[in-house]
């Protein structure tokens, strides 16, 4: 299963152009962080501000699967200067690196940087944790993590 998952996203990654390994669905990442629950070379690295995990939730995984590396600071927003330091402290070049946000976009960011200073094993998650705006501007019910009803822990 691992593999099918992994060929996946490196299939769609191949597809779409993408300056890093590959992009997974969320329930593509779950599967694989499920599958390989105390594998500590598989991890999810939520890229969100600590305010976004403080507030609004975040997956609910197992300590040792997930890493919080904020890719811009709240408040204001500015990159992070600090982000492939933090990186390097919990994560190794060869790790498979699940680089999640909000939306889907800070994440392929991460991901590409990542890439960049030879984390050759990094993939955007897809839709984010909270996913798209709908007609109202509301999130989580489009698509994304929670969307999906995959386990989270809310604010």
């Amino acid at each position: 299963m691992t593999t099918d998952i992994l060929a996946a996203g490196r299939s769609r990654g191949t597809e779409q152009n993408r300056p890093y390994a590959g992009a997974l669905t969320p329930q593509e990442s779950y599967a694989l962080l499920q599958a390989h629950q105390g594998d500590t070379k598989i991890k999810l690295i939520d890229v969100r501000t600590d305010a976004e995990r403080d507030w609004i939730g975040k997956p609910q995984l197992a300590a040792d699967q997930q890493f919080a590396v904020q890719w811009t600071l709240y408040p204001g927003g500015k990159p992070n200067p600090d982000f492939l330091a933090q990186l390097a402290q919990v994560a190794d070049k060869d790790d498979v690196l699940l680089f999640l946000c909000r939306g889907a976009v800070r994440s392929k960011g991460a991901a590409k940087l990542a890439t960049e200073h030879g984390y050759t094993n990094s993939f955007d998650v897809l839709e984010g944790f909270e996913g798209g705006k709908d007609a109202e501007g509301h999130r989580k019910n489009v698509d994304g993590w929670c969307k999906a009803g995959l386990p989270w822990i809310g604010a």
